[in-house]
């Protein structure tokens, strides 16, 4: 990974503790290399202690190396830096970072990948945190070569766009320069005002999205006064420090609302017996619909005595060798639009190894 140097920034944070502590909020849709940013931040913030939060951080691949301690939700790595689990409640996962003896210089938040950010970054400026915490900027990974707005017509995928202070367009390696040329004026039609930057792999160099004073508050509020009339929600901004006793509930209603308008669901599938991957891959090749966006999970074959990591995002998808750390088992989540879910259940299941299946030596790709 890249190191670049962030000794600016750790001055420009802590020059003014008045204003709170720095909040970058990290959103994108799904599969557009969210969680590698966090990776890179984590690794690579020297300088500076920074907290994350995100909703499990399972899903980052710490180096154990780098790994303190791991209890009660939250992981402590060697380089001062903290990465704690949103369960229900943002303001208290806040607090948690906040209320810690060793204190941290900067905080980072990801949304999951079908949110809206908006409710997010009201929650820093409309209870109050806004008295400890300071909204810096809105960060949106896009993925170059799985555009979302076209694939789905999202409104989360719109949101993220529009409120996005920075915009990454990512994974420009997999696409023309032609084709990144065009995402990006389109990009700019929606939001003029935005940073953009291109990049791979979410290799950003960190002075560039941490500490950048982009975040204009106002017109977030207008933002977000605008939609309640259009949506016709009664949300309660009036900044009282009751304010957020309602706001996790107006929270996933935002959330659920997007899921609904957008038509997404998840399917989560398990088995406690070995894949054939020879199957798993005539479905991948074969059955996978194209209205499957993301999906994610560890899988067993039976041809092999490795733990794989599986990823898909769009039409890609990788799989990585890993160790096993417990029991055997698969374990995968496939998010997308009005599946046949029955369909896929049975497509799944027939990729479960049969002792007359023919041992296959590995991916024919």
């Amino acid at each position: 990974m890249t190191t670049v140097d962030t000794q600016n920034t750790s001055s420009s944070a802590m020059d003014a503790p008045k204003q709170g502590l720095p909040v970058t909020i990290i959103t994108g849709f799904l599969g557009s290399g969210k969680t590698t940013l966090l990776n890179h931040i984590l690794t690579n913030h020297q300088g500076l202690k920074t907290a994350v939060l995100v909703n499990e951080f399972g899903e980052i691949g710490i180096d154990n190396e780098l790994i303190v301690t791991t209890e009660d939700n939250m992981v402590e790595l060697n380089n001062g830096c903290v990465c704690c689990t949103i369960n229900e409640d943002l303001v208290n996962a806040v607090y948690k970072v906040l209320e810690r003896e060793d204190k941290v210089d900067y905080l980072v938040v990801e949304t999951t990948g079908l949110a809206d950010p908006l409710p997010v970054a009201l929650t820093f400026l409309g209870t109050e945190l806004r008295d400890m915490t300071r909204l810096d900027s809105i960060v949106t990974m896009v993925d170059c070569a799985n555009f979302s707005l076209d694939l789905f017509n999202s409104e989360a995928a719109f949101s993220q766009i529009q409120y996005g202070d920075v915009i990454a367009l990512n994974k420009t390696d997999l696409v023309d320069e032609a084709d990144v040329d065009n995402l990006e004026v389109r990009i700019r039609d929606i939001k003029k005002d935005a940073r953009i930057l291109r990049t791979k792999e979410s290799q950003i160099p960190l002075p560039l999205i941490l500490s950048v004073g982009l975040f204009e508050s106002d017109k977030y509020f207008e933002a977000a006064e605008a939609k309640e009339k259009e949506d016709h929600h009664h949300h309660d901004h009036d900044h009282h420090h009751d304010h957020h006793h309602d706001h996790d509930h107006d929270h996933h209603h935002h959330h659920s609302a997007h899921l609904e308008n957008d038509g997404f669901t998840s399917l989560s599938f398990q088995s406690d017996k070995p894949l054939s991957i020879r199957k798993f891959q005539y479905f991948l090749d074969n059955q996978l619909p194209e209205n499957i966006f993301r999906a994610k999970g560890i899988l067993w074959f039976d041809e092999s005595p490795k733990r794989h990591i599986f990823h898909l995002s769009g039409k890609r998808f990788t799989i990585e060798d890993d160790e096993w750390k417990g029991e055997k088992k698969n374990q995968l989540v496939l998010i997308g639009q009005n599946l046949d879910r029955e369909t896929l259940k049975e497509q799944l299941e027939n990729c479960v190894c049969l002792p007359s299946d023919n041992r296959g030596k590995g991916f024919g790709k």
